[in-house]
């Protein structure tokens, strides 16, 4: 009866050695020095910063001012309206969005409300339609 010895392949090796070096480059990726001062600097965060053109943009609305993203989303919208009315209204080209509030936004939904649905109490997308077309007028009338 024949028995065979099992030895390790040089593929195996091979694929552990292409394993730990997979693991130590990503890790060696994060921590590589910095070029100003050529010392190590830990992986942070991949947020892009907002230019200027974003000062004057609306936010994401706070968690806890709806239950759900759509809501929240309108809700996010109807501000926009309602700064660029007032932008339009008042004839300025500065930035009115420190003048308006959360609360400014909940208290006007009946105007754009189009259903009794309390999940479904309007269409986003006709309110993003909506305030799109008044931010174009209003700069529109701050470039001339």
């Amino acid at each position: 009866m024949k028995t065979s010895k099992r030895i390790p392949s040089r593929f195996t090796v091979m694929e552990a050695g292409l394993l730990g070096l997979s693991l130590v480059i990503p890790v060696a990726l994060l921590l590589r020095p910095d070029a100003a001062s050529g010392q190590d600097r830990p992986f942070t965060s991949m947020a892009i910063e907002r230019d200027e053109a974003d000062d004057c943009r609306v936010p994401k609305p706070p968690a806890d001012l709806a239950e759900t993203a759509y809501l929240r989303n309108g809700y996010r919208a109807i501000l926009r309206i309602l700064i660029a009315e007032e932008a339009l209204a008042s004839e300025t080209c500065t930035c009115l969005l420190d003048q308006f509030t959360w609360d400014q936004a909940l208290d006007v939904l009946p105007r754009f409300q189009t259903s009794d649905n309390p999940r479904l109490p309007f269409k986003v997308l006709d309110l993003y339609a909506k305030a799109d077309a008044l931010e174009a007028q209003v700069a529109e009338g701050c470039a001339e």
